[in-house]
């Protein structure tokens, strides 16, 4: 489904992404953790092309594409990336000027194309499927932080993306609006939805994600089943950036 090869990325002179080799298969929940700075949120944004890579090579769906120092990517090379990905944003990113299923609609009007009708009736489908459509017509300001990124799941989802790439979905959020995303995750998870979540909720990763992938620096220092990363680390930057988690949740 999403296969990265060697990513390199810097900013300047900082290097964010240092040889990233990641394989994700249909179906599979992965959760990046790690540290903050240690690129999981720069990953993702290569993973769906808003930065782009500065070498290697990125395979999504039937699109791969290589880059390189004098490589430009045309639009379509990017939309052939994008078709299949859908992204969820720490901050929710809903337009505040459009009601709730103006918001879902958005991208299946501007981008596919679709009837207004049929847009809506996908979009009123999926807003009932994080159990929030009878928010539809309200305007994003009205909504609580746990509603509002249950309704950017339901506009990341519209379009039908084969992989849900999901960013710090619920550090903003306090616990009890965290659960509910959580629960909606879960639920994605067990219906085969493939995912790959940036995040530093120990909860979310380890009752959602099959696998985790643990990046300090830029780079991946280990990766495995998330429940024996967590319980078990093999490498002690791991052990000692999971106990930093683990400390604030007794009992996990």
């Amino acid at each position: 489904m999403i296969r990265t090869e060697q990513i390199h990325k810097s900013f300047g002179e900082h290097q964010v992404l240092a040889a990233i080799d990641l394989t994700l298969k249909s179906g599979s929940v992965t959760a990046l953790i790690g540290p903050s700075g240690s690129g999981k949120s720069t990953l993702l944004r290569c993973i769906n092309l808003l930065e782009v890579p500065d070498s290697g090579a990125l395979s999504v769906g039937d699109a791969r594409l290589e880059f390189g120092p004098r490589r430009r990517l045309s639009h379509g090379e990017i939309a052939s990336v994008r078709r299949h990905t859908g992204m969820v944003f720490q901050n929710f990113q809903l337009f505040p000027h459009l009601s709730v299923i103006e918001n879902v609609m958005e991208g299946l009007l501007t981008v596919l194309k679709w009837e207004k009708e049929r847009a809506r009736e996908r979009a009123a489908t999926l807003l009932a499927k994080v159990g929030i459509a009878q928010k539809a017509d309200a305007w994003p300001s009205t909504l609580s932080g746990g509603q509002q990124q249950r309704v950017a799941i339901a506009r990341a989802l519209a379009p039908s993306p084969q992989v849900l790439l999901c960013d710090e979905p619920t550090s903003a959020l306090d616990p009890e609006l965290s659960a509910e995303v959580v629960e909606v995750l879960r639920q994605l998870a067990l219906e085969g939805t493939t995912m790959l979540m940036a995040t530093h909720d120990l909860r979310l990763a380890a009752s959602v994600a099959h696998d985790a992938v643990f990046l300090k620096d830029g780079a991946i220092v280990e990766a495995g089943p998330s429940r024996e990363l967590f319980s078990r680390p093999s490498d002690a930057r791991t052990a000692r950036f999971v106990s930093t988690l683990t400390q604030a949740l007794p009992g996990f």
